[in-house]
């Protein structure tokens, strides 16, 4: 196993190939989880669409020994996922309030104010910078997609559409200066080249101020048995280690880290230019503990989710085909990628799954990926009164619950399908 030093000594500006570790370049790689192969999971089908074949590429996650970090090979590119993108963070109300409560808990750290600069990337609509313009703080956000990167235009957030790479950071710190704070939220596993990325976050920061990164973690990931936030957008899955090798690549040292009850888990990890960053917190060395306690700081450790992850889909189909046999009717609610993800890798069709319904009109008359289930407008629940409704976003689970009461009405049940199935 190496050191973070070891990691970056080894890595910086080394192309690899795609079957070697993408930030250690070692070829030597473990099967951790092969979900078989399913088509992208935002690709939302059209009618049309749903009549033609589809294109699929395994889903197959493999963790490196060497390094650890736990990975999919790079079987899409960024562009094809989101040149237009089908998620709009604002949709999920509990998610923009998360992000408010980040931006007031950072401006209060960090003391941001009116002269102070910040940095979102990969803003999305900008769900999270409409609260910092709110405050009169100078704000850039960086977003590839152009379709929600305009939706946040129009909210007033100032956005820039492009990829962040070492070229684009260069470009936006001659413009407007070194940040005080670059953040990015659900971002930093979708980046296949994770070496560059972090070289890009490292020039975009000013050399005193400070770096966010929230992003799943792979403790919770396997003790609650989250395999569907397996797909292909997702290119690593992180612990804390490999987070903090990650950011070392690109000259970002790992100073903090909150834990999070978001997407079933997440850590937020706080980092500095490694010039001036100090020591870590004691919170970084007691998730470093919880982790090697779990096995995760090394390969073998890693064994054995497989076999949970099958039993997660057993539960999931005999209760959908018993259902089916008793002439009960089920339908989702949500359109998630993980939701794809678990559909394909069960084998859901209409014929256990009539339809799943979601807030974003973008998908509305469109067709999930691969299992070719409709999706419609929520309204279409209370007007079917079905007996049950498989709820795909289980993270939002808290809101969706005070959503769906009505259900309730004529009798209806949710259904929660991670960490175990879970009828209420």
């Amino acid at each position: 196993m190496l050191t973070d030093n070891e990691v970056l000594a080894d890595n910086v500006h080394t192309v690899v190939p795609s079957t070697a570790c993408r930030l250690c370049g070692s070829p030597e790689m473990r099967s951790f989880l092969d979900l078989g192969a399913t088509p992208p999971c935002e690709l939302f089908l059209t009618a049309e669409a749903a009549e033609r074949p589809e294109v699929t590429y395994p889903l197959h996650v493999r963790v490196c020994d060497r390094c650890l970090l736990a990975q999919l090979p790079p079987m899409i590119t960024p562009e094809e996922t989101f040149t237009e993108y089908a998620y709009f963070s604002s949709y999920s109300t509990s998610w923009v309030d998360h992000a408010k409560r980040f931006v007031d808990s950072a401006v209060e750290r960090l003391g941001l104010g009116q002269d102070s600069f910040v940095v979102e990337v990969a803003s999305n609509d900008g769900y999270l910078l409409q609260h910092v313009v709110q405050r009169w703080i100078r704000c850039l956000g960086i977003e590839p997609s152009v379709n929600v990167g305009e939706a946040a235009r129009e909210k007033g957030v100032p956005t820039l559409t492009a990829f962040l790479t070492p070229e684009s950071a260069t470009a936006v710190r001659a413009s407007h200066g070194g940040a005080d704070l670059v953040c990015l939220n659900n971002v930093y596993a979708h980046i296949p080249d994770v070496v560059g990325f972090t070289q890009g976050l490292r020039t975009l920061v000013a050399d005193n101020g400070w770096v966010s990164i929230e992003v799943q973690h792979l403790l919770t990931l396997v003790e609650r048995t989250q395999f569907d936030t397996v797909y292909h957008e997702h290119f690593q899955y992180y612990t804390l280690l490999t987070g903090q090798r990650a950011l070392a690549s690109g000259g970002l040292t790992l100073v903090d880290v909150e834990v999070l009850d978001t997407h079933g888990g997440s850590i937020r990890m706080w980092a500095r230019p490694s010039e001036i960053a100090g020591e870590p917190s004691r919170a970084v060395r007691d998730v470093l503990a919880a982790e090697e306690a779990a096995g995760l700081h090394s390969a073998e450790g890693h064994d054995g989710f497989a076999r949970a992850v099958s039993k997660v889909r057993d539960d999931l189909m005999t209760f959908l085909i018993n259902a089916r046999r008793a002439g009960r009717t089920v339908v989702g609610y949500g359109a998630p990628g993980k939701g794809n993800t678990l559909l394909n890798y069960c084998g859901i069709r209409p014929d256990l799954l009539r339809y799943t319904v979601d807030r974003n009109p973008y998908k509305h008359g469109r067709f999930t990926p691969g299992t070719r289930i409709p999706v419609l407008a929520p309204e279409q629940i209370a007007l079917d009164e079905p007996d049950y409704v498989l709820v795909l976003p289980w993270n939002l689970r808290s809101e969706l619950i005070e959503q769906l009461a009505y259900v309730r009405e004529w009798g209806g049940r949710l259904v929660f399908p991670i960490p175990a199935l879970e009828i209420v």
